[in-house]
């Protein structure tokens, strides 16, 4: 396969991460700031949309598997944008109503094109090596989005609020020209095999592979390790740091190191293998959150130093699990199905991380925008993370051996 082709592939990941920031970075503290919710009903919300989301996932797995995959990315990619311009431009009244509603939307939109996009490139991937250059494609157009995201909001208005709702006019366009490029110059792949097989039977044999249970029990502690600081990102730098107009830089330079390292990854992982790779990101990461525990009101510098450092580590995270269980998919015959339950729980690590973390906070004492609270915040968003990052590499060191194909 030529690089334009891979190149192409990989343009679609762009427009679907830069609606990722704000949903899931941006909408706790938009809303809690510009709608006035209170930090629990925000929390309870985002807890059951992200349930619900997480929830159909396996199902919209099995549908790929029988199904065009490319088709099924563009049917849904109408109420993923539609869903994501209404989801930032929120009404004076109802807050609650809007924001579940909207998020049920784009989340339906969001899943099934996620889902049937990693099982194309599954599709299309011929061997390890192919595969893993398409993720880190995929991937690196994402993290390109991402950036734009988080650095867009500061261009477009004066206030960070007004930026992110601008923001949401930006995604249509740039979802037209991205679908439009990567549907035109990539192929379907091989044909979908005639699966006659329901869901439970589909996903017992997903979970009958020992090599991918393991790899989603070393994603669930690395996801939840990764999810928390997302989650509460903009907080610890508003409210630790006391350093909110430098959120977009730094969540740009945090996300421009992870692209930057992508080729790097790549490339350990073609000499050493992924799982090697994987483990040495995780310790710069392990590292980084212990350095961030460490920062009071005006560390901005060095904060920026682990965004970096952490930065590179993500690069690892998003390209070669993923990559890994791209194998497994094909392994099995069904990777439709394979990447529905891999999105099921990261999910499902996204939603425990802000509907249990918020309320937590919330009861502990921290009012975003007060001094209240603050040692809870940090062990949230630096120390927590640490403890499931090192049990992530722990088990990984463990199955080293099961996981690299």
């Amino acid at each position: 396969m030529t690089n334009g082709r891979i190149l192409s592939y990989g343009l679609l990941g762009l427009p679907l991460a830069f609606a990722a920031l704000p949903i899931y970075v941006h909408v706790p503290r938009y809303y809690a700031e510009t709608a006035g919710m209170e930090l629990a009903l925000l929390g309870f919300i985002l807890l059951g949309a992200r349930l619900l989301d997480a929830g159909i996932d396996p199902w919209l797995g099995w549908l790929a598997d029988r199904v065009s995959r490319p088709r099924m990315v563009a049917l849904a990619l109408l109420p993923f944008a539609i869903g994501f311009v209404a989801l930032l431009n929120p009404p004076a009244e109802h807050a609650a109503l809007w924001l579940l509603g909207s998020l049920a939307l784009t989340y339906l939109g969001f899943s099934a094109a996620s889902v049937a996009y990693q099982a194309w490139g599954a599709d299309i991937g011929e061997d390890s090596a192919l595969r893993t250059r398409l993720t880190a494609a995929r991937e690196g157009f994402g993290l390109l989005g991402v950036v734009l995201a988080a650095a867009l909001p500061a261009v477009l208005a004066a206030t960070l609020s007004d930026g992110i709702a601008r923001l949401s006019w930006i995604l249509p366009p740039l979802l037209l020209i991205a679908a439009a490029t990567t549907f035109s110059r990539v192929g379907v792949g091989k044909p979908i095999p005639a699966i006659s097989q329901p869901l439970l039977p589909s996903l017992r044999r997903v979970f009958a592979d020992p090599a991918f249970r393991r790899l989603l029990i070393v994603f669930v502690a690395n996801g939840i390790a990764a999810a928390l600081p997302a989650t509460l990102f903009l907080f610890f730098v508003a409210d630790v740091l006391r350093a909110e107009s430098a959120s977009g830089p730094l969540l740009a330079l945090y996300f421009i190191a992870g692209a930057a390292s992508l080729p790097l990854w790549v490339m350990l992982s073609a000499k050493r293998g992924r799982v090697f790779a994987w483990l040495v990101a995780m310790g710069v990461s392990i590292l980084a959150f212990a350095g961030a525990s460490l920062l009071g009101a005006g560390d901005v510098w060095a904060f920026a130093a682990i965004c970096i450092a952490s930065g590179l580590a993500l690069g690892a995270d998003l390209a070669l699990p993923a990559a890994i269980a791209a194998d497994l998919g094909e392994r099995q015959g069904q990777a439709g199905a394979c990447f529905g339950v891999w999105n099921f729980v990261a999910k499902l690590n996204l939603a425990l991380a802000a509907g249990l973390s918020l309320p937590l906070l919330g009861a502990l004492g921290y009012v975003p925008g007060g001094s209240a609270g603050l040692p809870a915040l940090t062990f949230a968003y630096a120390l927590l993370p640490l403890a499931f990052k090192a049990l992530a590499g722990a088990l990984l060191w463990r199955w080293r051996h099961t996981l690299e194909i």
